[in-house]
């Protein structure tokens, strides 16, 4: 019996030192909540996973803007106290001035803007490996295995969280990244009855997850902070197959 203990008490302490390598830490040492409510169940120990690489499936123009918006939610709370994060792409097609609506100052943001989609690749993995900035955000077409390691890589020691917009979502393979979501916009409703639009809302989709439970939820950008619609209450995706 006491082997037996030995055995699972060795397996756990293994289990935990993954995680942490990959990025997910346990919930009595997380410094704060992303803000993503009840979606952050969904990860090991309920926490958000940073110093980690995120990928975002971009089907359409319209969801590579909505990821943009969920992703500049994110900044709002990685980015304080003055923090730096670099967007690196081949066209970049982001409106500065509306970060503003995220809580996010624009000159926190430098762009790079690159010819070759292979530089803006070796361009994030040299970012990711700066501890100086807050985030890394770069928009591809494609990424390879190999490549997405080599991002996981460059930033085990800055412990500096990126941000992958996938454009060619019709070539989806296998990456190292920790998690793969699909952002689409889903009509906004206006407040009392006023005419107009009303809060960025978008579907989030977790399509993966290393070590957690996929899901799909309704959120909306107000009041400077993300709110699960309670009407959409979170659905567990149907098993499929997943690269």
């Amino acid at each position: 019996m006491e082997q037996e203990k030995s055995k699972k008490d060795v397996i756990a302490k293994l289990q935990k030192e993954i995680l942490l390598l990959q990025g997910f830490k346990p919930a009595s040492v997380a410094e704060q909540s992303i803000g993503l409510g009840a979606i952050e169940t969904a990860f090991p120990n309920a926490v958000f996973p940073t110093g980690a690489i995120h990928e975002f499936l971009c089907v359409k123009p319209e969801c590579t803007a909505a990821s943009q918006g969920f992703i500049a939610g994110l900044l709002n709370v990685l980015m304080q106290k003055d923090g730096i994060c670099l967007y690196i792409s081949r066209s970049r097609n982001l409106f500065p001035t509306a970060l503003y609506a995220y809580g996010v100052e624009p000159h926190q943001i430098i762009f790079i803007d690159l010819d070759r989609e292979r530089d803006v690749l070796w361009a994030m993995e040299e970012a990711l490996k700066c501890k100086e900035l807050a985030a890394v955000i770069a928009e591809i077409r494609d990424i390879s295995f190999a490549q997405s390691r080599r991002l996981q890589l460059a930033l085990e020691k800055s412990q500096v969280t990126g941000f992958i917009l996938r454009t060619a979502a019709d070539r989806i393979t296998s990456t190292a990244c920790v998690a793969r979501w699909q952002i689409t916009p889903v009509e906004s409703e206006s407040k009392d009855g006023m005419p107009g639009l009303g809060f960025p809302r978008w579907q989030v989709e977790l399509l993966r997850v290393r070590n957690g439970n996929p899901g799909t939820w309704q959120i909306e950008w107000a009041a400077s902070k993300f709110e699960v619609i309670p009407e959409a209450a979170p659905q567990e995706l149907p098993k499929r197959k997943i690269g």
